[in-house]
């Protein structure tokens, strides 16, 4: 079995699970040019037809963080952008509109028109930049045969299209998102679900990712190591985050795989 080795620590693996936003992909590109155009037509859309009143600032209702030019630079990690799924932020909007006096079933037609907006207006800007030293890993990782696997909080079909704008789609065995299970993030399901996919233990894979959500999923799941990152700005915001993590890291430059004569 190939040993991973982290800051000088050594881990026998048979797989490795990623999350993808934040760990793979930078979160602020994809997911902030995304939360911009959404909270937009929203916006506009709710204020056309309510008859007075304020949406609340994204910054609260998502947890994130922007310059003042008012673009998002960072987010919480223990936000809801961070850890929620669409069906978590899109409810949220629609609490928005219903505040502001429009029914609900309204509101939340409003809210994924706006979300249809958004992802075709990302379908052609395609804002999506691999973290740095990630494709290097990925490669290492393919060449000693080590399967990998995505369990990741976004739709299927969502994450599925970001990796293939990346160029990294064929990489993986698997991809688990929300959409697959009946607990998402920190629940174990999806760890349990890659790995019978993959056909290895979950003791015999290692799961990196950026939140404390994905650190909580893969101890439930019994994982052989939860490798947290961090990268970008995430030290600015001044979360305490991925508290449940055996490893951390800056740079995908820590990590090394390397053959063992080991047996099992």
């Amino acid at each position: 079995m190939p040993k991973l080795i982290i800051n000088k620590r050594s881990y026998s693996v048979k797989g490795v699970l990623f999350d993808k936003d934040g760990t793979l992909l930078d979160f602020i590109s994809l997911w902030g040019y995304w939360s911009e155009s959404l909270y937009r037509n929203y916006s506009n859309k709710v204020l056309a037809v309510a008859k007075d009143g304020n949406i609340d600032p994204i910054s609260d209702l998502w947890g994130t963080f922007h310059d003042a030019t008012g673009h998002i630079t960072d987010y919480s990690r223990n936000g809801p952008l961070a850890m929620g799924s669409i069906g978590d932020l899109l409810a949220i909007l629609a609490w928005q509109g219903y505040r502001l006096g429009l029914p609900w079933s309204e509101s939340m037609r409003i809210a994924r028109e706006s979300k249809r907006l958004a992802d075709e207006e990302m379908e052609q800007v395609r804002p999506v930049y691999p973290l740095p030293g990630v494709i290097d890993f990925l490669k290492q990782c393919h060449d000693q045969q080590v399967p990998m696997g995505i369990v990741t909080a976004d739709e299927t079909a969502d994450a599925e299209k970001h990796l293939q704008w990346l160029g990294i789609r064929q990489f993986f065995k698997v991809i688990v998102g929300n959409d697959l299970v009946k607990q998402g993030k920190p629940f174990p399901e999806m760890v349990h679900k890659a790995c019978l996919e993959l056909g290895i233990e979950p003791n015999q894979v290692v799961l990196i990712g950026d939140t404390n959500s994905d650190m909580q999923m893969g101890k439930s799941a019994g994982v052989a190591a939860t490798i947290g990152v961090m990268m970008n700005q995430a030290a600015k915001s001044g979360d305490c985050w991925l508290n449940d993590a055996n490893v951390l890291i800056s740079s995908y430059a820590e990590l090394s795989l390397e053959e063992s004569t080991d047996e099992g």
